[in-house]
């Protein structure tokens, strides 16, 4: 799906806040055109050193830069150098999701998309009964983003859910 949208609408830069071991980063660059770029950020050290090992077999170490660091400090400094990017792909730890969002927000370009992944949460977002910790989290991210009027946007019911937004 990333790599249909990025097709599709013709993005060449990305940032991927929560890249784990590159599976959803790799998946991006090998669409980006041949100048694209894209900005992966993660917390831990050891899973990015798989995902850089992942790049460097795929030879899409030219496309993808990592940033290993807290996501809010990574974010901030790209804000401070002027950052600016198409798409912002956002599946990292799900209780700053709106922060990340505000981030992101500030990130993106107008009419740049912001796209979230899990905001179904395995379908528990809709299961009045399930009220653990991390399903409410998720439903006060989806509360946070209808009400948003920076953004239009919808959820995919495509995987855990994705819900996908663009700067207006």
């Amino acid at each position: 799906f990333l790599q249909f949208i990025i097709k599709f609408t013709n993005i060449t830069s990305c940032l991927e806040i929560g890249t784990f071991t590159g599976f959803s980063a790799l998946s991006m660059a090998l669409t980006l055109p041949i100048d694209g770029k894209l900005v992966a950020l993660d917390k831990d050290k050891k899973t990015i050193e798989v995902a850089q090992s992942f790049f460097k077999k795929a030879k899409m170490e030219n496309k993808i830069s990592t940033i290993v660091d807290n996501a809010e400090k990574s974010l901030k400094s790209l804000l401070e150098v002027n950052s600016i990017f198409d798409l912002v792909f956002i599946d990292a730890d799900k209780g700053n999701y709106i922060n990340y969002f505000n981030f992101a927000i500030n990130l993106v370009k107008r009419n740049g998309l912001i796209i979230f992944d899990n905001v179904l949460w395995h379908g528990d977002v809709f299961k009045s009964t399930v009220t653990d910790k991390q399903t409410n989290i998720m439903r006060k991210f989806n509360k946070h983003i209808k009400n948003d009027n920076r953004v239009e946007k919808f959820i995919l019911p495509l995987g855990d859910g994705l819900t996908i937004c663009r700067k207006i």
